[in-house]
């Protein structure tokens, strides 16, 4: 399993492990605390602006908005300031896209559903996944009518969902069918979901439709062609043909074993109309297994739609932000000396792999520019060092004040 730049626990937990570090100095143990507060409240602000640019510029695609709501926003919303900023809260939140290769292997295979969908991707226009931390879980899944298998899934812990719908006059010229999705042409639908299965992105798509596979085809067609065929010829057609042809020329016929014949064709016949119907009918409890499946992604799975999707976006970057920054400052304030970028990555990941069982590919650079940014970090000659904590308190208390710079400026005038 590929390393991720996520961490896979949340902000307290490691807010403590780290702690655990000032366990004899009660007064710093307080101040670091505090310190985690505060820039904590500070990316939540950063997060609010975040929010309010891609509302202001999502309005326009959004299709929970009606039609003349969204005519309030033209010229107001930005599709490139939208994407720009999705994109940024997506790396934020140490989300990585799903490459083309891996979608294709996802569409090709199945590990629960064993069901071929097809997906009419004429209708987007533009179409992406992302996704963010991975886990493996022992699933059952029936392999024979009484038989039960059990295999190792691999599931995606969140996946998000990019639809940009085709326009009106290129859905009517591709002549393609939306069924009962209540989607306006040209906007942007936006789906998360959780707990997905790696080889089963596909039934995230809203136009998802299950077909035959060839093996379902084979099943159903070989048995009843070549078996109908052969049943016609050996019994029933020479039968009806003696009986058709006894009764031509007015012979008299052993109508009993005529009798008996067709009756057993005809016997065959149901039996095998009977094998085909299983066969057909095991297909549609695939739909109906696929359906429950897509009831439970709806229903139990889905953690936001469209605008809604947002803040669970912006909550999780919010807090891979905060944990990268914190778990930065807190090795960097320990070490004795500066360290190198590389040799702060080696110790961060190394805790985690020792401390808590856990390989992750930390994103070193991401958060030594952060602790630049808001003053706590300190690079000289390639090496990083931190300011003190009671320094650091100082200093994220001017940053704050800084927010609120324009206020007081629009006061004083």
């Amino acid at each position: 399993m590929t390393r991720e730049h996520y961490i896979p626990f949340n902000k307290e937990f490691l807010l403590e492990q780290q702690i655990t570090a000032f366990a004899a100095d009660t007064e710093k143990a307080a101040d670091f605390r505090n310190l985690f507060e505060i820039i904590e409240h500070y990316y939540h602000y950063e997060s609010f602006n975040l929010n309010k640019n891609l509302k202001q510029n999502y309005a326009l695609f959004d299709p929970d908005l009606s039609e003349k709501e969204r005519e309030g926003f033209i010229g107001k919303s930005d599709f490139s300031i939208f994407k720009e900023t999705l994109q940024t809260v997506l790396e934020r939140g140490n989300y990585h896209r799903i490459d083309k290769d891996t979608l294709e292997t996802a569409f090709a295979e199945s590990d629960l559903i064993g069901l071929d969908l097809s997906i009419d991707f004429n209708a987007f226009k533009d179409y992406e996944l992302y996704v963010r931390g991975q886990h493996k879980a022992k699933e059952k899944i029936s392999k024979y009518i009484f038989w039960k298998k059990e295999v190792e899934i691999e599931y995606y812990d969140r996946v998000l969902i990019y639809l940009n719908y085709s326009d009106a006059d290129y859905l009517t010229k591709k002549k393609v069918k939306l069924g009962k999705m209540p989607i306006d042409p040209g906007s942007i639908g936006l789906k998360i979901f959780k707990r997905v299965p790696k080889n089963d992105l596909e039934t995230i798509f809203p136009n998802a439709i299950p077909r035959m596979s060839l093996k379902d085809k084979m099943l159903l067609w070989i048995p009843g062609i070549f078996g109908g065929i052969s049943l016609l010829s050996a019994k029933v057609i020479p039968a009806l043909i003696n009986m058709y042809n006894a009764y031509e020329t007015g012979e008299a016929i052993d109508l009993l074993n005529s009798k008996t014949s067709l009756n057993q064709g005809l016997i065959a016949l149901g039996i095998l109309s009977i094998y085909c119907f299983r066969q057909y009918n095991n297909f549609v409890n695939k739909k109906i297994r696929y359906s429950k499946i897509l009831s439970d992604s709806l229903y139990f799975k889905n953690l936001g739609n469209n605008s809604g999707a947002f803040y669970s976006l912006l909550n999780s970057s919010e807090e891979e932000v905060l944990k990268e920054t914190i778990l930065a400052y807190s090795f960097l304030n320990r070490s004795p000396h500066p360290l190198t970028a590389e040799e702060l990555d080696t110790q961060i990941e190394s805790w985690f792999e020792t401390k808590l069982n856990t390989e992750l590919d930390f994103d070193v650079n991401d958060a030594l520019l952060k602790l630049k940014n808001i003053g706590l970090g300190i690079e000289i000659n390639g090496r990083w060092s931190v300011i003190s904590l009671n320094d650091a308190l100082i200093k994220i208390d001017e940053l704050w004040d800084n927010v609120f710079e324009y206020n007081k400026m629009s006061q004083e005038s």
